[in-house]
């Protein structure tokens, strides 16, 4: 077995290839347009650095617009930070407009 060879049969296809429903052709698109690890708002230190060692600093608030994170605020700590990106997953998932 070769250095980059994946385990498993040779007759079977790779699980890292994500699946794509055929009958939408905008599959591809979609996967595309969402955000890492599925994470629609986060938040950053204002001033860098690691953030859960100064939890009373202000916070950038950011979002996923389909493309990028753009600042859309700031909190003035953690807790407030934690409860503005937790509000989205509490509501029901992301709020996508119309076309």
């Amino acid at each position: 077995m070769g250095k980059h060879s994946r385990p498993g049969p040779s007759n079977q296809p790779s699980r890292a290839v994500p699946r794509v429903d055929t009958d939408n052709p905008f599959a591809a698109y979609d996967k595309r347009r969402r955000p890492p690890v599925d994470i629609y708002r986060r938040h950053r230190p204002m001033h860098g650095g690691v953030g859960h060692l100064r939890p009373d600093e202000p916070r950038v608030l950011e979002e996923w617009t389909g493309f990028a994170y753009e600042p859309v605020g700031t909190a003035p700590g953690l807790a407030a930070a934690q409860q503005w990106v937790n509000e989205l997953q509490i509501g029901g998932g992301p709020q996508r407009d119309a076309p």
